[in-house]
């Protein structure tokens, strides 16, 4: 089985540095594009840190511990969620201080929902559901659909039918 590779874009100004150390690895580091190495899971946890600093690691930012450290919830003790209990509120402190409290959410019950047939759906309006639209060809048409350029007659939609037309008979 193949190692886990991570991808890493180093920085810009640590390219050449990071270049340095993945030749030095045994076996060398590879690279996946011009900026982007892939780097073994096992060889990751043991590079320099500052080797990372302003990296994107499989596509997201490099955070440091020192940098997690000041961030707003660090240092809370972590929480874990219990299966259909709501979650325990967030203490005030975890919060940027510029951030802005999202309104709570407006559901209406879920006995309140409109109930459907098997093949239907929906539209729905202000008001509410306005109209049930049977999943499928809305056209009412039943095939076969025959080409009128052609001698073919076994389209089973008209939308099969005219996208033959298209590619078929391009010219009328």
């Amino acid at each position: 089985m193949p190692p886990e590779l991570i991808r890493v874009q180093p920085a810009p100004g640590l390219r050449r540095d990071f270049a340095v150390w993945a030749v030095a690895q045994n076996p060398k580091v590879r690279t996946v594009s011009q900026a982007v190495f892939a780097v073994p899971a096992p060889e990751f946890t043991d590079m320099p840190e500052r080797l990372l600093i302003g990296a994107l690691v499989d596509g997201h930012r490099y955070v440091s511990p020192d940098e997690a450290a000041e961030l707003p919830g660090a240092g809370l003790p972590e929480r874990e969620g219990i299966p259909g209990e709501p979650l325990p509120p967030v203490p005030d402190e975890a919060y940027r201080p510029d951030s802005t409290p999202l309104p709570p959410p407006d559901f209406a019950p879920l006995e309140d929902a409109p109930t459907f047939e098997a093949g239907e759906v929906a539209l729905v309006g202000e008001d509410g559901p306005e109209t049930y639209v049977p999943l499928g060809d809305t056209a009412g048409d039943t095939g076969p659909f025959a080409c009128d350029r052609c001698d073919r007659d076994d389209f089973k939609t008209a939308r099969g039918r005219d996208t033959h037309r298209r590619q078929a008979h391009p010219e009328a």
